[in-house]
């Protein structure tokens, strides 16, 4: 894939890695959670929690009050995958989806 080709289709690659990179985010967030407290100091700990905070808001509405963190964080990375499949599904439709070959 060239720049050029990259570039023409920012308007699917740019969402598509937005989401990727916070459905990543929200499974390294499940992974330290087993090893780290909630009010842990840690850093990147921290940080995790900075940047998936927003989107888990937007889930714990459509999730059961009684749900768990850790369990929340990973309906977070699920919500994530279907968001993306369904926007890749979205473009495919529209017939702007990135052409391969």
């Amino acid at each position: 894939m060239t720049g050029a080709t990259f570039l023409s289709y920012w308007y699917f690659h740019l969402p598509n890695f937005v989401l990727a990179a916070l459905m990543y985010t929200m499974l390294g967030r499940v992974l330290l959670g087993l090893f780290l407290d909630a009010d842990s100091p840690n850093y990147i700990w921290r940080f995790f929690c900075r940047i998936t905070d927003p989107a888990l808001a937007v889930i714990a509405l459509v999730t059961p009050k009684a749900t768990q963190p850790v369990v929340l964080w990973l309906f977070g990375f699920v919500w994530m995958f279907w968001l993306r499949v369904l926007m890749l599904y979205l473009f495919l439709f529209l017939g702007i989806a990135p052409k391969i070959g």
